[in-house]
């Protein structure tokens, strides 16, 4: 699936488990596991070249539009993609969650 927000566009790459976005020549991508109940947001990563425009959010975003249409609860293990979660909690709300241990 595809996702296109201005200039971003976000895509699932199943086969290397991560969402991804190129911009400008970068890559950003978040890394996940999935299984039938549950997809695990395990690291994001934004080079610094393309940071600060909110590409990781996008990524979170993506992830959790993901996880609703396939009936996942989300885990996030990633400390940012936890951290975007807590302050974006419109979006937190809209899906199911394990927070686990900090």
């Amino acid at each position: 699936m595809t996702e296109t927000s201005g200039e971003v566009q976000v895509v699932d790459n199943p086969s290397a488990e991560r969402f991804e976005a190129i911009v400008d020549g970068h890559l950003a991508q978040l890394a996940y596991r999935r299984d039938t109940e549950r997809l695990v947001l395990v690291h994001a990563e934004v080079p610094d070249e393309i940071g600060g425009r909110g590409i990781g959010g996008r990524l979170v975003r993506f992830a959790v539009d993901q996880a609703i249409a396939a009936g996942l609860l989300v885990v996030p293990r990633c400390p940012f993609a936890r951290a975007w979660l807590r302050h974006h909690p419109e979006l937190a709300g809209s899906v199911n969650i394990e927070w686990g241990k900090e």
